[in-house]
C-alpha cells in the first residue's frame, strides 16, 4: 500500500503577517485536495532553498520515512534602499529552479518580490492575489506530471 503523498511548506517568516496570508492560502488548496502537508519556518527567504534541500537529503538518507511529494516556498523579498533585493530575489529563485530541475522535485513558487509591503499584502491576501494558493496549485500540477511520466515510463 502507497503512502499518500505529503507536501513541505517552507515559509519565511521575515514579514510574519504576508507569510500567515501565502500560508493560508496554500494550506486552503492542499487541504481541498487532500493532501497532507509540514510546515517548516525559516527566517528569510535566503534559508528557503537550503531547508528545502536539507529536506531532500533526509529523503535520500532515510527514504520513505520522509518522503515529500512536493515543495512549496513561500515568501517575501521588499526592496529597500540597496541592492541586497536584487541579489535574494535573483539567487533564491535560481536556488529553488536548480533544487527542482536538478532533483527531480515538484515546486510550488511563491516567493513575493515587491516594492513594498502594500503590494506585497495585497499579492499574498487570500481574498486578493492568493499567491500562495496559486503555489500550492504549481506544486500539485507538478505531482501529477510528475507521477503521469513515471506512468508513462512502464
Amino acid at each position: 500500500m502507497t503512502e499518500a503523498p505529503r507536501v513541505l511548506i517552507v515559509e519565511s517568516r521575515y514579514y510574519e503577517e504576508i507569510a500567515d496570508d501565502l500560508v493560508k492560502g496554500a494550506v486552503a488548496v492542499l487541504d481541498q485536495a487532500d493532501i497532507s502537508h509540514d510546515r517548516m519556518a525559516v527566517p528569510g527567504v535566503f534559508e528557503v532553498p537550503a531547508a528545502i534541500r536539507f529536506a531532500i537529503r533526509a529523503m535520500e538518507v532515510h527514504s520513505a520515512t520522509s518522503d515529500y511529494a512536493g515543495f512549496i516556498a513561500l515568501g517575501t523579498v521588499i526592496r529597500g534602499e540597496t541592492d541586497h533585493y536584487d541579489h535574494i530575489c535573483r539567487e533564491a529563485s535560481r536556488a529553488l529552479m536548480d533544487l527542482a530541475v536538478q532533483n527531480c522535485v515538484a515546486m510550488g513558487f511563491g516567493i513575493l518580490t515587491c516594492e513594498n509591503q502594500e503590494q506585497a499584502r495585497t499579492r499574498a491576501a487570500v481574498d486578493q492575489g492568493n499567491k500562495g494558493a496559486d503555489a500550492a496549485n504549481a506544486c500539485l500540477r507538478m505531482m501529477e506530471v510528475k507521477k503521469d511520466l513515471r506512468l508513462a515510463q512502464r
